[in-house]
Parts: structure tokens; C-alpha cells; sequence
């Protein structure tokens, strides 16, 4: 199969399972379905060209393979009259237009009907991430900072439970509609940092799932543009992404924020993403997307690293953690602690931070600690905790860059 087969393969995917999930409100079988059409796709397409409409052909093999395993699940279970009424029975209660706008494509609206409210937030996000945003079970344990045998079992019980409860998938109602939002963010958001910041493998940064997490939050502010949180979402993603030219050297190695070249930052995505974090913070309720925006507008506004505005960055690291309390945001606000109050107060607040069972073995414990033993001058332990962080991470730029932190501080002792 050839990289662009495969790239529109990926990028389809969502759309033929919306549409398929659309027409019989069943994800199990549809997902099933939809994977034998990728399938045949990628068996097919390489050699007999890419046909003229390509989603069009894939939801024609995927609904009559869905109509086959419908048939012989009827026949093993003797249902065939329940079968026949799931085929002709409508999706929804309401549509998708009517909640979202009627801009809102189909992968969008996977998302909303993933986030069913039979499942827990916490299953609604591991089955979002795997219908729509293609992440496998380990990408998205190391996204949710869990193990990869529980978002396994999330993902299983999600389907068990939507069966359990009719195995219809239902777009939301509209006073349904804040807490399938709420998912909804947070999936993106979790697409969007595994893109930026991949958890495993060569790359550092993966393209398709930033990219493809800007359009969907673009999107989804369009339907919905009195909303603070989709608002502020954008902005996070637009003032974070206009910053990836210069994370990364043409050899593909890290380059942590203070060192990098300012002048390859997309000044147009940061003017888009300041307009938008400072409209959604005047006129919407303050939540964690807007905080979190705020805090990448005041380090992107920096001419210089050394001109960055700790201060008020940690009193917003300060407010996020009221509002939206995680280990991450806790090792970001110890980190502004060392900016503002110094170092040794910043390792004293680790000590305590390094007790949430979250952080456990993860290498961005390893990395802050090593980040605050050097700005304290003390290199061994440093140099120690480098090591221990580039051992845990998956990531391989993120090894490299680790280890030669690590190396550095040995050299410097020689």
C-alpha cells in the first residue's frame, strides 16, 4: 500500500464510520464493517487506482458487509425480525444540524455520538480516540497517563454498555449537549498533544493528528462560537502549533522552548489564537482551556526567552489548578515556582507533587527534577535524574534530547 493510499485511507475512516453508525445506530458492527472496507481499500486501491469517490466506495463495502454480519448474527441467534427493524430504524432523536450547526461534517459528528451517555467520560474519551482520531490502545494509555490494559478494558465495557442499552447511538439533545461538549474538548485536546508531542516513536511531532485536531476544533467553534471553552480550546491548539518549525531541528532533534528560534513561530497563528483567548476570556465564563491558552499567549508574545512573564504565568498555573486540578498541570505550575521563587522552593513542592500515583515511573517527573537540580547547581543529581527521564520516555527525539542533557553535565564535570 502506498503512503497516499494510506493517508486518505486514515483520513476517510471517521467519516465512512459516521456515516455507517449514521444509518444503523449500531458501533460494534458498523466498526467491524468499516474495517473490512479499509481493508479491502488497501488491497484494492494500490492496484486498480483509487475509484472516483473513494468515501462512496468504502461506505458501499462496509454497508454490505455490515448487512452480512447482521444476517448471520440473525441466523445464530434467531433474531431475524429484531435485525430487520434495526435496519430500518432512524439514528437519532435529533440531528446533528440542529445541535452543531449545519456546518458540522461527519467525523464531528462521531465524536458527539461516541460521547454516548451510557458510558463513563472516561470511556467516552478511549472510544472517541480510537473511532475517530485512529490512536491505538497504547497511545492513548500514555495520553491518559493509565495502563494499557485498562483502556482496553474501557473500550470493551463502552461497547458492552452501549449494547446493554439498545446499541443505538443517539446525537445529543440540546440540554444533553454541555456534557458530551465537555468530552468532545477533552478528546481533541488529547489528539492534539499526542500530535504535537508524539509518546512514542522516531517523530517528535505527527502532523495529521495536530492538524487534524486544529480542523475539528476549528469546526466545532464555528457551531458553536459563544462557547468560552471550544473557543479557548482553538486558541491553545493555534498559539501551541504556530511554535513547531522551531521545536524541532532538521535532524529531527528537540529544541526546548527557551532555545528556540522565535522567528520561525507562525506569527499569523498567534494573532489568530491572542484574538481568540482574549474575546473567550472577556466575554465567556474563565475554564481550564482559556487558562491554559492564556499561559501559551504569554510565553508566545515573548521576544526573548528571558522576557517571558513567570509571574504572571504562575499566578494563571496557580488559578488552573483550582479550576482544573492534574499532575501535569502541577508539574507546569512547579516549574513556574522555580522561574518565580527559585529552584530549591520549586524541588521542595516536587517532593510533594511526586506522591500522586499518576506520576509514578513517568519520565516528566524525571525531567522536571533533572531541570531544577541544574538550575540549582547540582550536577550529579542531575545528571542522574536526566538519565532515569530518557530511560522512561518512548519517545526517541525525546531520548536523544535527555540523554544529552545528561551527557552535557558529565562532560561538564571532566
Amino acid at each position: 500500500m502506498t503512503d497516499e493510499v494510506e493517508a486518505l485511507l486514515r483520513s476517510l475512516a471517521p467519516e465512512v464510520l459516521a456515516a455507517i453508525i449514521r444509518r444503523q445506530g449500531d458501533f460494534d458492527t458498523s466498526e467491524d464493517a468499516v474495517q473490512e472496507a479499509l481493508v479491502a481499500g488497501a488491497a484494492q486501491w494500490p492496484r486498480d487506482g483509487v475509484p472516483a469517490n473513494p468515501r462512496g466506495w468504502l461506505i458501499t463495502v462496509a454497508s454490505r458487509r455490515q448487512i452480512e454480519l447482521w444476517r448471520s448474527e440473525a441466523a445464530r441467534r434467531r433474531r431475524e425480525e429484531s435485525v430487520s427493524r434495526a435496519e430500518g430504524s432512524p439514528v437519532a432523536s435529533g440531528t446533528d444540524k440542529e445541535t452543531f450547526g449545519p456546518d458540522a461534517d461527519d467525523t464531528l459528528s462521531l465524536f458527539v455520538l461516541c460521547c454516548h451517555p451510557a458510558l463513563t467520560p472516561t470511556s467516552q474519551v478511549a472510544l472517541t480516540l480510537r473511532a475517530v482520531g485512529g490512536l491505538t490502545t497504547a497511545e492513548i494509555a500514555r495520553a491518559l497517563l493509565v495502563p494499557e490494559s485498562t483502556v482496553a478494558q474501557r473500550i470493551s465495557r463502552a461497547k458492552q454498555r452501549i449494547r446493554e442499552s439498545g446499541g443505538r447511538f443517539l446525537l445529543p439533545t440540546r440540554a444533553e449537549r454541555p456534557a458530551r461538549l465537555a468530552a468532545v474538548l477533552h478528546v481533541l485536546y488529547l489528539i492534539f498533544n499526542e500530535g504535537y508531542a508524539a509518546s512514542s516513536g522516531e517523530r517528535l511531532v505527527r502532523v495529521e493528528l495536530t492538524a487534524e485536531a486544529i480542523r475539528l476544533a476549528r469546526q466545532l467553534h464555528a457551531a458553536l462560537p459563544a462557547d468560552g471553552e471550544a473557543a479557548g480550546l482553538l486558541a491553545l491548539m493555534l498559539l501551541t502549533d504556530a511554535r513547531r518549525r522551531a521545536r524541532v531541528s532538521p535532524a529531527g532533534d528537540l529544541i526546548p522552548l527557551a532555545e528556540q528560534d522565535r522567528g520561525l513561530w507562525d506569527r499569523a497563528a498567534i494573532a489568530e489564537g491572542l484574538a481568540l483567548v482574549t474575546k473567550a476570556l472577556s466575554d465567556a465564563p474563565v475554564g481550564p482551556y482559556q487558562l491554559q491558552a492564556a499561559i501559551a499567549a504569554i510565553h508566545d508574545q515573548a521576544p526573548r526567552a528571558e522576557d517571558t512573564d513567570w509571574r504572571e504565568i504562575l499566578g494563571l498555573y496557580e488559578l488552573l489548578e483550582r479550576v482544573a486540578p492534574g499532575p501535569m498541570v502541577a508539574l507546569n505550575r512547579i516549574v513556574a515556582v522555580a522561574m518565580v521563587e527559585g529552584p530549591r522552593v520549586a524541588l521542595a513542592r516536587l517532593a510533594l507533587a511526586e506522591r500522586d500515583p499518576a506520576l509514578v515511573d513517568h519520565h516528566r517527573l524525571e525531567a522536571v527534577r533533572a531541570h531544577l537540580l541544574e538550575m540549582a547547581g547540582d550536577t550529579d543529581a542531575a545528571r542522574d535524574a536526566y538519565a532515569r527521564a530518557a530511560r522512561r520516555t518512548l519517545s526517541i527525539p525525546e531520548r536523544r534530547f535527555l540523554e544529552n542533557r545528561a551527557e552535557r553535565l558529565a562532560g561538564a564535570k571532566t
